[in-house]
């Protein structure tokens, strides 16, 4: 008889007693999945909520200080870039101020060895006549001594002359 009873049962049109006891076994899983799986499913899922929520604002926070630091790194570099123009510049005036110093440096110099070399010849020149000058005085001298030594032997008159003209250079 056990499968009469199957043979009469239909889906479509349920029994009272079929309807009661899957409300009751409803009701039961229902309240038995809200205490034990929909509440920790639901804490599960704010607790991901909110570590979503969190790394979002994380990321968000990281990408301003990212554009932050960025506008930090090229301000630093385009002050690198003005500090490096600058002493490029500097170096470029002293380089241009060293060269024109030494220019005027090495001017100066030859000029006072030119200046020193022109009184140096010149010093020599002078030497130079006034040796030349004595040799010739001397030689005219000696010349002069000869003509007159022998012009002088024998003759008185020109003896006189000679003593007058001692006696004049004495009282001069």
């Amino acid at each position: 008889m056990d499968f009469l009873f199957l043979a009469d049962f239909s889906v479509v049109k349920p029994g009272i007693g079929l309807l009661f006891w899957t409300s009751i076994i409803f009701l039961f899983v229902w309240f038995f999945l809200g205490r034990m799986a929909f509440g920790p499913i639901q804490k599960a899922l704010k607790d991901r909520e909110n570590t979503i929520q969190d790394s979002l604002d994380e990321a968000k926070q990281a990408r301003e200080e990212m554009s932050k630091l960025k506008a930090e790194n090229e301000s630093i570099l385009a002050q690198a870039r003005e500090e490096r123009a600058a002493i490029l510049k500097e170096a470029k005036d002293a380089k241009d101020s060293m060269i024109n110093e030494a220019k005027v440096k090495a001017k100066e110099e030859a000029q006072k060895i030119v200046a020193s070399a022109k009184v140096e010849i010149e010093n020599q020149k002078n030497a130079a006549m006034m040796e030349v000058k004595n040799k010739a005085g001397m030689m005219a001298l000696g010349i002069a001594e000869k003509i007159i030594k022998k012009q002088l032997i024998g003759d008185g008159e020109q003896e006189k002359f000679a003593n007058s003209l001692v006696d004049e250079i004495k009282l001069n």
